[in-house]
């Protein structure tokens, strides 16, 4: 697909790939050790007890804007509706589109919220809302639900990352900046922009084993001695970070997939997408609180049906690899997922065979812990163009996933003095929607 045409022209989209790729994960509480044992991640224990008691949440992020008439929401035979056709689902009563067979049979383990109106139809403005749940105040940018899960769920004595972000393509990414803002720097994610795994991962092949973890223990000698009268949050905010960049070096094969058997890494698909969401079932067994897997060109102002013919089928395949994959280890009471973008399309079919931003009836999928299954909350029109039950914006839907994942959308941080709550007063979860 020639992803250079038919886009709505904003400079984000003009972004040259980065070669600098972004890592930024900082530590725990307290000074940390740099032993680096890692390696538990992967013992049975510690994933039961993640299973118990750890909630998780795998966002994926549909940058760019999918359309809902081809997704949730279809309305064949409308004028709106476009070519393809909607097929029943495992869901007395739902329909979705005919591009889903998939995850049509997997709807008795999905809810769909169809009457999202979040008001905001720009890229950079809408992306900001839809990961902070607000608009930013002038002196205040408020943490994105990255960073607020990763606060709220990481373990203080963890040494794998509190919150991870793939995002390879470039549509978007700069509008899509995640933020832990006062939260501090270690609930700010380790971002992915160019490969899957983080640069400097390996052991130089000049060094043994021995070598380094001699190294290692001579930096936290001289750390402990530096820190002797310096007790201050960026002395142990920098420990904190070497211990648990030490230790994520020996957490490798939390990035190599080539162990997955060939079967799984199948049901995903060879798609970057599928490789990426396949990671993200990893770090999440392995007590990573957040991953956003990022999946860019859904703005489709011009040839939208020859677009989501070749999109949809792709999150058809990875959303439902992932249900399975996590329904088949146990973690899908303990996951939540959340499938939205920035806005929606259009119902009016443009010119070009496209559809264009729409914020004012749209829809996201969740599916796991935390929500009701097999259902549909909210209606739009006949045509899409208006809601028509339960209209909902995106402090709500903020809100229901907080309150999803175990977290109190009424609780509050403070900056300084000043209270600062999780939402704008006012701001409900979705009851319906919360199991």
């Amino acid at each position: 697909m020639n992803t250079s045409r038919h886009f709505c022209g904003s400079a984000e989209h003009d972004l040259t790939r980065r070669a600098f790729l972004g890592s930024t994960f900082v530590g725990a509480a307290s000074l940390l050790g740099t032993s680096g044992a890692v390696h538990a991640f992967a013992e049975k224990s510690v994933t039961d007890s993640l299973k118990q008691s750890g909630r998780r949440v795998i966002l994926l992020w549909l940058a760019g804007g999918p359309s809902q008439l081809e997704t949730w929401d279809p309305k064949p035979g409308r004028p709106t509706g476009g070519p393809f056709g909607e097929i029943p689902t495992s869901v007395p009563g739902v329909r979705i589109c005919e591009l889903m067979p998939l995850m049509a049979k997997r709807m008795k383990d999905v809810c769909v919220i169809r009457s999202l109106n979040t008001k905001n139809a720009d890229h950079g403005g809408a992306a900001k809302l839809m990961h902070r749940g607000r608009n930013d105040e002038p002196a205040l940018k408020y943490p994105d639900l990255g960073a607020i899960v990763a606060r709220e769920l990481a373990r203080a004595d963890s040494q794998v990352p509190d919150y991870v972000s793939f995002y390879t393509a470039t549509e978007g990414r700069g509008m899509a900046q995640p933020t832990a803002s006062f939260l501090g720097a270690r609930f700010n994610p380790m971002n992915l922009y160019e490969q899957n795994t983080p640069p400097n991962l390996h052991r130089p092949g000049s060094l043994t084993e021995q070598e380094h973890d001699e190294r290692a223990q001579l930096q936290a000698l001289l750390g402990r001695q530096f820190a002797l009268g310096r007790d201050t949050s960026e002395v142990r905010s920098h420990a904190n970070a070497y211990a648990r960049v030490h230790g994520l070096m020996a957490s490798e094969k939390l990035f190599d997939i080539s162990k997955e058997p060939a079967k799984l890494r199948e049901r995903y698909g060879p798609t970057l997408f599928g490789e990426q969401t396949l990671m993200a079932r990893r770090m999440v067994e392995a007590g990573v609180p957040f991953v956003r897997v990022s999946r860019a060109w859904w703005d489709s102002h011009g040839q939208n049906f020859e677009t989501h013919q070749e999109m949809v089928p792709e999150l058809d395949r990875v959303m439902s690899a992932l249900i399975d994959d996590l329904k088949e280890r146990g973690l899908f009471e303990s996951t939540l997922i959340v499938a939205v973008g920035e806005f929606g399309r259009t119902p009016v079919i443009n010119a070009s065979l496209g559809r264009d931003h729409f914020a004012k009836a749209w829809s996201a999928a969740l599916a796991g812990g935390g929500v009701q299954r097999g259902m549909v909350f909210g209606k739009t029109d006949k045509d899409g163009n208006e809601v028509a039950e339960g209209e909902v914006g995106a402090g709500e839907l903020f809100a229901t996933v907080l309150e999803a994942a175990g977290i109190k959308h009424d609780k509050e941080y403070h900056v300084g003095a000043r209270p600062v709550p999780l939402v704008n007063p006012g701001i409900k979860p979705i009851k319906e929607v919360l199991a």
